[in-house]
């Protein structure tokens, strides 16, 4: 199963630094997700500003279970830096899935 996971930061003045001190962590659980194929596509949202404000990820999982299971361990999930976490169901055309 394919998800759409959008995690939008927190707007408090402490957000930023919360991501930067769990951005490595998080980006190293992305890699081994993108080993595994789990992580298809992730990209950082931006404002206006061009300050990073929230994440989007395309994932693909067992079951919605498994996808739980890996936002109990999601660095910017237990480093409180995403306040509020969307999941859709999605579907990634075959031929651009990579």
């Amino acid at each position: 199963m394919q998800f759409l996971v959008i995690g939008r930061d927190g707007t408090d003045e402490e957000a930023l630094a919360r991501r930067l001190a769990a951005r490595d962590n998080h980006l190293a659980l992305a890699q081994q997700m993108k080993n595994t194929g789990e992580l298809l596509y992730a990209a950082a949202l931006m404002d206006e500003r061009e300050r990073m404000v929230g994440s989007a990820l395309i994932l693909e999982f067992e079951d919605r279970a498994s996808l739980d299971a890996w936002l109990e361990v999601e660095p910017y999930v237990t480093g409180d830096v995403w306040k509020t976490v969307e999941v859709s169901l999605c579907k990634v055309p075959g031929f651009i899935k990579p």
